[in-house]
Formats: structure tokens, sequence, C-alpha cells
């Protein structure tokens, strides 16, 4: 079996697990190796050694992009890896043979050996990945080239291929995460709006704390933000161009208030929540223009967060229209929509999944508030977290990790950003430098 079977395998059965299905019995002639209490999988053991300098200039970025890429890797809780005191062979070059038993003996599986260049601002890193059970390169070598300044970005884009290569699925580690980055007291927050790489690294502000700002959401080519501002005293919909990080108000519609809004996945419209005269729809209009107002619900009931499937084809949003708030889905033209969550307790912020086969929620049961993923039937519920307050999940680009909003007890409660795989496990908490709420991830980075 091979290493990348091997661990197709072992995701499909975690899955099954975490599903609440039977196991299945799986060959054991490759180097699998399982863990299945609670249900987990034994992460699967990797060894990158640091990579070789090519020059003087190039050293320590070819120590920082190993670290990082070995980061990258084990923060997805499928990989451990291997210590370097454990190593018994030393990758003195890159072009060098591999010493297989070596690497067998310590039990990896996997080996990603690299080297850097550096010349004046420039850098090139060249990797190989190989399946150490089966003595042979998985794929073909790579290259990435780029500024000095960019050397985490490169980084990043080995441990995808790394990961794609490995798993079968698209990685999601060279991409950025918008957020609100807050201050102060609890009962008199600033808030700004930020964006950073996605595991917390290259904190940059778009914003100041002059005014109020909520739930940014990136455009699906990355290259523009919606958010929510209270710049002219009440709820606005702003756009931002990423790259000048110039904003402008996308819509002028005297004596309402516009909310919750997010690109369709053209990026050619946006869907909000606008609320006039106490009652609060769902309509679209032109993300560039802000024109053409249309209105697709029209209900007395508070309908808004609203997220597009892939395919443009249906919105699904929160309603109280049954008198509690719950799912629905709706045609992307509107219509009469179904109603999709069914368990106890009350549901909110649906976010669409980029694989299409999920919708991730907010749930409220009991006192407790839970980041879920149900189908779009709304069958196969699960509840992924369990906190004082846990809310507004966004998917990573490869749909397999959530990020959302936890926030602490008490009059010194704190809002931090937390991230969980869609079985339930490896939940992490970012470090992004200051409380933090309201994530949105980007697509891939081009």
């Amino acid at each position: 079996m091979t290493l990348f079977k091997s661990l197709t395998a072992a995701l499909a059965l975690s899955a099954a697990l975490v599903a609440g299905q039977a196991p299945v019995a799986l060959a054991q002639s490759g180097p699998l190796r399982l863990e299945l209490n609670n249900p987990v999988i034994e992460p699967l053991p990797f060894a990158i050694p640091e990579f070789i300098a090519e020059n003087g200039a190039a050293s320590q970025y070819a120590a920082d992009i190993a670290r990082v890429i070995a980061a990258d890797l084990s923060g997805t809780g499928l990989f451990r890896e291997i210590p370097s005191s454990a190593y018994i062979s030393r990758v003195t070059s890159f072009d060098a043979p591999v010493a297989y038993p070596d690497w067998k003996a310590i039990n990896a599986q996997a080996l990603l050996t690299g080297s850097v260049s550096a010349s004046g601002d420039r850098i090139v890193v060249k990797f190989r990945l190989y399946d150490v059970f089966s003595d042979q390169p998985l794929g073909e070598g790579l290259q990435f080239a780029g500024t000095a300044q960019s050397w985490r970005r490169m980084a990043h884009k080995v441990a995808d291929v790394a990961y794609s290569r490995i798993t079968g699925e698209g990685g999601y580690f060279d991409s950025r995460v918008v957020f609100v980055s807050e201050s102060g007291p609890k009962n008199q927050r600033a808030k700004r709006l930020a964006v950073m790489d996605y595991d917390g690294a290259n904190v940059q502000y778009l914003t100041d704390s002059a005014s109020l700002v909520l739930a940014p959401r990136f455009s699906p080519t990355g290259d523009r933000i919606l958010y929510t501002s209270y710049a002219s005293g009440f709820p606005q919909i702003y756009v931002m161009d990423v790259a000048s990080v110039s904003a402008r108000a996308l819509e002028q519609l005297p004596g309402t208030m516009t909310f919750a809004p997010r690109f369709a996945p053209d990026g050619r419209t946006v869907v909000f929540s606008l609320e006039q005269g106490g009652n609060t729809d769902i309509y679209t209009l032109d993300a560039n223009s802000g024109g053409g107002l249309r209105q697709l619900t029209n209900s007395p009931a508070i309908e808004t967060a609203p997220s597009y499937s892939p395919d443009g084809s249906q919105i699904v949003f929160e309603s109280d229209r049954s008198g509690t708030q719950q799912l629905y889905i709706m045609s992307a033209g509107g219509g009469e929509p179904r109603r999709i969550s069914g368990g106890a307790g009350r549901y909110g912020t649906p976010v669409w999944s980029p694989r299409g086969d999920l919708i991730a929620f907010t749930k409220q049961h009991q006192g407790r508030f839970h980041i879920g993923v149900m189908r779009t039937d709304g069958s196969d519920e699960r509840l992924l977290t369990a906190s004082f307050l846990d809310e507004g999940p966004t998917w990573a680009p490869n749909g397999r990790v959530i990020m959302f909003t936890r926030e602490s007890a008490g009059a010194g409660g704190q809002p931090a950003l937390y991230s969980v795989d869609i079985s339930g496990r490896n939940l992490r908490q970012l470090d992004t430098g200051s409380p933090s709420s309201d994530p949105a991830w980007s697509p891939l980075l081009p």
C-alpha cells in the first residue's frame, strides 16, 4: 500500500468513525499505523531535515522555511514530526541519494528535503517529497521563487504540495484570514479590521478603530473585502480593495440598515440583510455599482446571515419565521425556502462548505454554544465544539478545517480565534496578538 493510499484509507476510516458508522477492515500490508481509541488516527510520522543553504545568504531562510513547513503539517493533527535528534542520516546535499533504511529505522513514513538559494532580494526554494516505505519519490520535485519578504508564503506553498500529495485533498496553508481585532474593556470595545496569514503570522491592520466594524468577508478571488461599518452612525455595507486598502460604501439606501454581506461565487453579486421599518429581509445588489437592488425574502421574521452554495444556485440563511432561529435554503433568485435544521436549540450563521457537501453553523442549546456541521438536507448533524460562546464559523479553502470565534466567560472574558477539523479533532487557538473575532478565510492565494 502506498503512502498516499495508506493515509487516504486512514482519513476515510476516521470520517466513518466520527459519523458513527461501523469501521471497516483495512489491509495492513503498508506502513499505516492506526490508533482507534476515541476514535482517533495516529498521526503519520514525517521527517523534514533543515533545508540545505546553497549560499551563505540563504542560511537563515533555509532553517526558517523548514520550520514553517513542519508547523503547517503538524498543525493539521494528521502528521507528527520526528525530532532531528532521532535522525540516523544527515542530509548534506539536496541531490544526495536518500538512505531509505535509515529513515525506516526511525519509522518516518514521509521525508521532505529541500534547498534554498538567495541572491539580493530573490530566493529560490527547491524540495522533494519521498514515500519512505516504497523507496521512491512521491511526485516530481518542484521549486518556488520569489522575494525574500515572501519566504513564509513559499514555505506554505511547499506544505500545501506535500499535504495534497499525501492526503489527496487540496491544501489551505497559503491563504489569509480577515478578522476583527479588538481592544479596550468588554463594555466599550474598539474594533478594527485586520488580516493575517492562516496561522496568525503577519498581522496587518486595514482600518483604524474610529468606527465599529463587523463581519468581514473575502471575495472569491481574495482581492476585495466586504464588511459592515458604523462610520455613518448606523450599520452600512462597505467594500475594500485589498491592494490599495481603500474602502467605499457599497450602497446608498436612506432609512435602512444593511449588514451580514457576502459575495456570490462569481464575485459580481452581494447578498445581505436589509432592515427597514423594523423588518429584516434578504436582498442582493451588484457588487461593483451597488445598484440593481433585489429583494429575495418577504417575511415579518428576521432573516439574515445568507451564504451562497459554491455553484451559486442556492442560498442558506437563518430565520425565526418558525418561531425560533433556524436554518433555511432557497433558490439564489428567491422563492419559497425549505427548513433544514431540525434539532433542539437555535441555529444561526450558516456557511456553505467550499466542497458543497456540508453547511457549518452556530448552535445554542441548554446554555451552551456549539460549532457544528450538517449535510445540505439537514441530515447528519454533528457538533464539533462546545463552550460558553462559540460562533461565526468560516471554512478553509479545502473544506476540511473550520475557524471560529470563542469568547471566555466572565467580566474579563475575551474573544479569540480557534480552528477545528470537521471531524471535531484538533481544536487549536490562534495567536493573533490581541482579542479577535469574526474570522473569514480567503481562497488560496494566486
